[in-house]
């Protein structure tokens, strides 16, 4: 059987294009120009940053950074931190970015914004929230400024460093567009990504702007609006405590004020509609990412440490997370026993949630059951038709019982429900592949690879497609997608383009 080709990267120049963005985001701020006293421009200053290429810029970071190893890719985590974007933004003011949430592994409380409607949430953001209000008022605060243009309008300020930050990020880019795509992990890598969002160094205006339109998506969207003072306090309280070891870094990044404060009182105070409870999502979802971000031994004994607390002194959803976090870290450590065990207690007194489903499925897929995960995974599919972890679960499990034709069923369906996720298209590639259709298995794979941004290897994945086929109405359907996506390397070249060479 054919295996899929998969586009190889490597390059070499990567560290000189690094060296070249680091200097440049590592400048003294007293020489760095800051976006202070950013007007509200709205969608006016498209000008200077076109959503089109900021969709590019974002895409394409993205492209590297899903590689990054402190990329946590759990549909799990990252559908529960989209929807609660996208739901908060629909209550945004002239919202025309598409919101992706996604989690980073890293235990400082941090989140931020990147280019095209991206937006990273370091894990301890979330683990430190202690309700579901407290975490979305600083999705909400992100989404404000990515809807009011900072980060666009604030990267393309003439200044020597914005213009020099700007070359060498679209050269790495450029170099990713060509297929060198080593040449950008070294610029685009979340971490730089950050920094550009650090150095701009956000004026008071601009973050006042960001709070009031975050509060307002957070008011109506349903949370509770003092979500964001608790929030606010418990962030300065963290900066005041690490004061003298660099602060909080999300204080530093978004300077606190007490004007800020005084301003969210106020809103507070007219805002007196009940908001709606939490939802358990958020409890298995900052149970899991508790131990996830653990990088040490210690540090993961101390997160089940607190989760046997939990599980012992919480009550409702908060306690059948704590036991559904103690049996994911049983599950790490393959006690399959302890694992067990942990989940009868997290649906003690019937409770269940897609997220306890998607483990117990795991679990007997890890211990070799795939017939008993199967016939769980169809029963949690249709009790939970809108969780993506369970989706992938019962694919799993499908395509592990060798029911490859079933599993693609179930995959075209799920790729309808769900346009956007890549993991579906990868998935749908490799049932194609085993059952021997290499060409509609390259089709998929071009899919993943457009929605992941890697266009390249898309366009290498079509041709190879071209070339299994002496159909001709094929290979016109086939044509017509490969220049489409050659058309839309041209268009973001030319776009780049225009910022190396500024």
């Amino acid at each position: 059987m054919a295996s899929l080709v998969v586009v190889s990267r490597s390059s070499s120049g990567a560290r000189l294009l690094s060296l070249v963005l680091a200097a440049a985001l590592s400048m003294p701020l007293s020489l760095q120009a800051q976006p202070m006293g950013l007007p509200s421009m709205g969608s006016a200053s498209a000008v200077e940053l076109s959503p089109a290429l900021e969709r590019t810029l974002g895409d394409a970071i993205m492209e590297q950074g899903r590689r990054d190893p402190s990329y946590i890719a759990d549909p799990d985590i990252n559908q529960y931190l989209t929807d609660m974007g996208r739901r908060l933004a629909a209550y945004a003011p002239e919202s025309g970015q598409r919101i992706t949430v996604f989690a980073l592994r890293d235990s400082s409380i941090n989140a931020f914004a990147l280019p095209g409607g991206y937006i990273g949430i370091n894990s301890g953001l979330v683990v430190a929230s202690e309700t579901e209000s407290e975490l979305a008022s600083v999705i909400a605060h992100e989404i404000g400024h990515v809807v009011q243009r900072h980060i666009a309008r604030g990267m393309t300020q003439s200044s020597q460093t914005n213009t020099l930050m700007m070359a060498a990020l679209a050269a790495a880019l450029l170099a990713a567009l060509s297929g060198s795509g080593d040449l950008a992990m070294g610029v685009a890598a979340f971490g730089q990504a950050a920094a550009v969002d650090r150095q701009l160094g956000f004026s008071r205006q601009a973050e006042q702007e960001a709070d009031r339109t975050g509060f307002e998506m957070l008011r109506k969207a349903g949370f509770d609006p003092r979500g964001m003072l608790r929030m606010f306090a418990q962030l300065m309280n963290a900066s005041r405590l690490n004061e003298g070891m660099g602060g909080s870094v999300y204080t530093s990044t978004h300077p606190l004020s007490v004007q800020r404060m005084s301003d969210m009182e106020n809103r507070i105070t007219d805002s007196l509609a009940a908001p709606k409870p939490d939802s358990d999502a958020f409890w298995y979802v900052r149970a899991k990412l508790r131990l996830v971000q653990a990088r040490t031994a210690q540090a993961m004994r101390n997160a089940i440490t607190i989760l046997e607390r939990d599980a012992q002194q919480a009550s409702g959803a908060a306690q059948s997370a704590a036991w559904y976090g103690l049996a994911y870290a049983a599950l790490q450590k393959k006690d399959y026993d302890g694992a067990g065990q942990a989940l009868d207690k997290a649906t003690a007194g019937g409770r269940g949630s897609s997220e306890v489903a998607g483990l117990a499925i795991n679990l007997a897929l890890a211990q070799g059951n795939e017939l008993s995960a199967l016939e769980q995974a169809s029963a949690a599919a249709k009790r939970w038709p809108d969780s993506q972890g369970v989706a992938l679960a019962q694919i799993e499990a499908m395509q592990k019982t060798g029911r490859d034709t079933e599993a693609i069923a179930v995959l075209k369906q799920r790729i309808m429900q769900w346009q956007d996720v890549p993991r579906l298209y990868q998935l749908l590639a490799q049932s194609q592949e085993r059952l021997g259709l290499r060409l509609d298995a390259r089709r998929s794979m071009a899919s993943y690879y457009e929605l992941t941004g890697a266009l390249p290897a898309a366009v290498e994945q079509l041709q190879q497609a071209r070339n299994m086929t002496n159909d001709f109405y094929l290979q016109s359907q086939l044509d017509v997608q490969i220049r489409t996506m050659k058309e839309r390397l041209k268009d973001d070249r030319a776009l780049l383009e225009r910022f190396r060479s500024s």
